[in-house]
């Protein structure tokens, strides 16, 4: 996302929440003495953005139900082989090709990891609106399943990659071993980013995080092996 947007997004979400005016700072590109930290949870190496200037860490917590704008202002819904079976089967759909047909749309954009890495990848996309199309991809679109109260109808069957917000997640590979990352998404969209001195107010999140980061990316590496997606390193 370009500063303009993160800037947009921020002042949109300024208008119900308060946001730390460092954070602020720190999300439109202006603060930057910041170190990478890394700390390994089970199966995966999170990289916590620490502020050395102000010798804090930056933290988050979700405030759902009473925020719910990572689905109002969603940007795209890739879906993994697993998510077609299961979401199709909510939707009331007997065949997953019926399902993808009139549900999904296919769509190809390109992902920065922190190290710099960039990967193409072509996915098959949930529709957040029902006259989705390609030019929308990326675009933030208020999620169709999304309820008059802010909770989700498909919840607990929504797609995977829901589950992960505020987290982005990548593969590296050391020494013959691929290893799970994830590090934030700084849209400007959620209020839940905190700082402290105190990473362990984080240790709860964190383990849960592991888990479904982990699991994604085992579901998602399946997918393009089935041939229901497909990735290249640049």
């Amino acid at each position: 996302m370009s500063e303009k947007e993160i800037e947009e997004s921020l002042n949109l979400l300024q208008r119900n929440w308060t946001v730390d005016p460092i954070l602020r700072e720190f999300m439109l590109g202006k603060i930057t003495d910041i170190s990478d930290y890394t700390i390994k949870v089970k199966d995966v190496i999170f990289h916590i953005p620490y502020i050395t200037s102000q010798k804090k860490y930056i933290l988050w917590k979700c405030f759902w139900p009473d925020c719910h704008n990572c689905c109002d202002r969603q940007g795209r819904l890739p879906l993994t082989s697993d998510d077609l079976i299961i979401i199709g089967k909510g939707l009331k759909y007997q065949h997953p090709s019926d399902f993808v047909k009139n549900e999904t749309i296919i769509t190809t954009w390109k992902d920065i990891a922190p190290s710099g890495q960039i990967t193409t990848l072509t996915t098959i996309n949930l529709k957040r609106k029902t006259d989705e199309t390609e030019q929308d991809d990326g675009t933030h679109i208020s999620c169709r399943f999304l309820d008059k109260n802010g909770g989700c109808s498909m919840h607990p069957d929504r797609p995977g990659v829901c589950y992960l917000y505020p987290f982005s997640t990548w593969l590296e590979n050391e020494k013959g071993i691929a290893r799970v990352h994830a590090t934030y998404q700084f849209t400007g969209d959620c209020p839940g980013f905190y700082l402290s001195e105190d990473l362990q107010l984080m240790k709860q999140e964190l383990k849960d995080y592991s888990k479904i980061i982990y699991d994604y990316n085992m579901s998602s590496s399946r997918t393009m092996r089935e041939n229901f997606g497909f990735v290249s390193f640049g």
